[in-house]
């Protein structure tokens, strides 16, 4: 029987690397994104373009992959919430507005409601489901400019927690762990070095890992969120984190 690998934000860094090492496995990718990757079309990856902010249609969307699925239970299901981003980096009094609220509706929001379809419509499947929210560092300590990253990836980790603790009273429950991939050579390490230092306190932190190598490579942190997911001995609701250079 088939393995399925849902995941967002798979178009590129992180998303594109946990992809790589799922399909290496045999599994079925649908992946939700703003943009396609045209490689990853050549590679068999079903591509869902689709912009999470819009959360109202959220639900409706994986409506719609799971009646791609067809009716037939899979050897294993994994949901990974992957998209996130963080935001505009400033002080909480300097930050728009609107800018905020995209940014939890992408880190939080989505997540919530991704979690909650993929409960309901996997709910009569006797098959292995894991949820995988990826979660930071961050989440745990607080850094100067991102109040909005950090309090989002904090309540995520608490999420993560809380379906746990639910599905634990379920027969064939779900298993939900947050993985915390590590400093990870991505467009948002980008995004972090090209910060006004006035804005970002731990900007030349974040300089040296790049310069001195310090950073995880996508596909290293895609292939060990895939040995997490197959570990049977890590316990639902754990948070975790990805060994690295960092």
């Amino acid at each position: 029987m088939k393995k399925i690998l849902i995941i967002t934000g798979g178009s590129k860094g992180i998303g594109k690397g946990i992809i790589g090492a799922y399909l290496a496995d045999g599994f079925s990718v649908y992946s939700i994104a703003r943009s396609a990757n045209v490689e990853l079309t050549k590679l068999g990856v079903t591509q869902i373009e689709f912009d999470l902010t819009q959360v109202d249609q959220i639900a409706d969307t994986f409506q719609s992959i799971f009646a791609q699925m067809g009716n037939a239970a899979p050897e294993k299901i994994t949901l990974i919430n992957n998209a996130g981003t963080l935001g505009q980096i400033a002080s909480l009094e300097n930050v728009d507005t609107t800018t905020l609220s995209a940014t939890f509706s992408l880190n939080l929001v989505a997540p919530f409601i991704c979690c909650s379809s993929f409960i309901n419509l996997t709910k009569n499947w006797s098959c292995a489901k894991t949820i995988i929210n990826i979660t930071s560092g961050a989440a745990l300590k607080p850094y100067f400019g991102w109040s909005a990253y950090c309090s989002s990836k904090a309540a995520l980790n608490m999420l993560s927690q809380t379906i746990a603790l639910e599905q634990t009273e379920m027969d064939g429950g779900v298993k939900v762990l947050a993985i915390a991939p590590g400093v990870v050579d991505t467009d948002m390490q980008t995004q972090i070095r090209s910060t006004d230092e006035a804005d970002f306190k731990d900007l030349k932190r974040f300089v040296s890992l790049k310069e001195d190598g310090g950073l995880n490579d996508a596909t290293t942190v895609g292939q060990e969120i895939w040995r997490m997911d197959h570990d049977d001995s890590l316990v639902s609701g754990a948070i975790l984190r990805v060994a690295g250079k960092n």
